[in-house]
This record gives structure tokens, C-alpha cells and sequence, in this order.
């Protein structure tokens, strides 16, 4: 891959211990990686390239800017197939043990990788995501400008998760770099550097709830220029739309499941 477009070949890379708390990539574990990469590339316009975590990872790219990582599942792994945001922190021990002491579940990990380490896990309510201790791409921020990606966490209780990931992601803890939250209405909205970098909301969940779009998760967002024909693609290519709505701001979004059964978000106003 040419150098210039890829982050993690630069020089003076920066730093998970420069972001913390805040999301800083966004992976996909599926069961057949071939599969996921025509879909992706079909409906999103990615294309790939091998990643530096192993011959089964790959780095999705739009327009010579990574996006995305996308990684096969090892058969032996009893996992769900699905998007998975990661979480910029200091030290994967420390935050391993902070997620047990708080009630939730540390799936895999923390694991040795030749950029950093990292984890995966899940809170109180089930909602799966993953920390990452080392390099990170520069300015890969969820919610800055031109992010390829922006999070909603669908949740039981807003603002009991928002103590959770507060407490294991130092969230409002002063220090520098670190994230703030603010409270709109029902939702805790994650901040840095006066940009939104995350949403936590309450509404349409309800536990554990038989209906995969009803069940507390992490929802990656991924801004398209025409949602119409995005979702028609991804239905032509095996996809589903599961659901359309009009957000409060006026934004379109559907969200998806693609061939092997991860959900994500596509919205409107890229």
C-alpha cells in the first residue's frame, strides 16, 4: 500500500494516551471476510488493504482515508458477528479490571498486537465494545470533522451507562485530553474539544429484548451521500433495511444488516 495513505505507516503516529475515553476506530468481526468486502465495497464505496494486525484483518478506505477495520472471526470464537467501536485508553490492564470491578465482561483480551493492545468487552446491559492501549490514527475521532463514523449507544438507562463508561473510560475526570459529558433531554452526549463524539440514549430499548434492533448495543453510524440508493444497494448485495427513520435534526438514516448479520447505521448528509 502507498505510505501516504496510510496512517499507520507515518511517522510520529499519535497516541491512544493523547485521546482518552474518546472513540478512536471502528472494527467489524465477520465470519467470512471475502464476503464482507464485496459488500462493503458494493454499498459503501470501501476498498481494502491489509491491515497490520494479521493476514485475516483488513483497513477499509474511502477516498485515501481509513475507515474501518474488518477482521475474520476464528471458528473456534463464540461470537456474534457484529460493529464494534474502540475506545482510546492509557492502560488495557487497569481498564480490564475497572470493567470486571463494575459488573461487566471482559470477552477477550487485553491482547498483544504490534500497534498496542487491546480488548473486548461488554457493559451491564450487554452492549459490546472494545478498548484499544497504543498507536491510533490521527484525528480518527467519532464525531469530528469528516469522521467516517459517528456512535449512538442504545441503551436500558442512559445515564446509569454513562457512570459505567464514565468510571472505566475516565470520562469527566479532568484529565487532559480526556472526554467531558453533557446532558441533553434523555441522552448523555459525549464532548472533546467541543465536538460531539458520542451519543448514550434511553429510547427503544427494552433489556433483553427478542429483536436484534430492540437489544442495548453500540450503533456505527456511517454518513452516505444518497441514503436511498445506498440502501438499495446494500438490499441488491444481500443486505436488509430494517428500519428508516428521520432524526429530531431532520437527518435521514436506515439501519442495515448486511449478509453475515452485523447491524449498523447509514445517515444521510455526507
Amino acid at each position: 500500500m502507498d505510505k501516504k495513505t496510510n496512517p499507520a505507516d507515518e511517522p510520529g503516529m499519535a497516541s491512544t494516551a493523547d485521546a482518552i475515553g474518546a472513540p478512536c476506530w471502528v472494527s467489524l468481526m465477520a465470519r467470512d471476510l471475502d464476503v464482507s468486502q464485496r459488500f462493503y465495497g458494493a454499498v459503501l464505496g470501501w476498498e481494502f488493504h491489509q491491515g497490520k494486525l494479521g493476514a485475516e484483518f483488513r483497513v477499509a478506505f474511502l477516498d485515501g482515508a481509513p475507515v474501518a477495520g474488518v477482521g475474520a472471526l476464528a471458528p473456534t470464537m463464540q461470537m456474534a458477528v457484529a460493529w464494534t467501536p474502540y475506545f482510546a485508553i492509557a492502560d488495557a490492564d487497569v481498564t480490564t479490571a475497572r470493567i470486571r470491578e463494575r459488573s461487566g465482561t471482559v470477552a477477550v483480551g487485553p491482547l498483544a498486537f504490534s500497534l498496542g493492545r487491546g480488548a473486548l468487552a461488554a457493559d451491564r446491559d450487554g452492549a459490546v465494545f472494545g478498548i484499544w492501549e497504543g498507536a491510533r490514527i490521527p484525528d480518527w475521532q467519532s464525531g469530528h470533522k469528516n469522521a467516517p463514523a459517528w456512535l449512538l449507544l442504545r441503551t436500558r438507562n442512559a445515564f446509569e451507562a454513562a457512570i459505567f463508561y464514565g468510571e472505566v473510560l475516565d470520562w469527566a475526570s479532568g484529565a487532559p485530553g480526556g472526554c467531558e459529558v453533557s446532558y441533553e433531554n434523555d441522552e448523555v452526549v459525549l464532548i472533546s474539544s467541543g465536538h460531539v463524539l458520542a451519543r448514550l440514549s434511553t429510547a427503544g430499548v427494552r433489556g433483553a429484548a427478542p429483536h436484534p434492533l430492540d437489544r442495548p448495543r453500540w450503533d456505527v453510524h456511517f454518513p452516505v451521500t444518497d441514503l436511498e440508493a445506498t440502501a438499495h444497494a446494500a438490499r441488491d448485495h444481500g443486505g436488509t433495511v430494517l428500519d428508516r427513520r428521520t432524526a429530531a435534526d431532520g437527518t435521514l438514516e436506515a439501519t442495515i444488516r448486511d449478509p453475515d448479520g452485523a447491524l449498523f447505521t447509514i445517515t444521510s448528509g455526507a
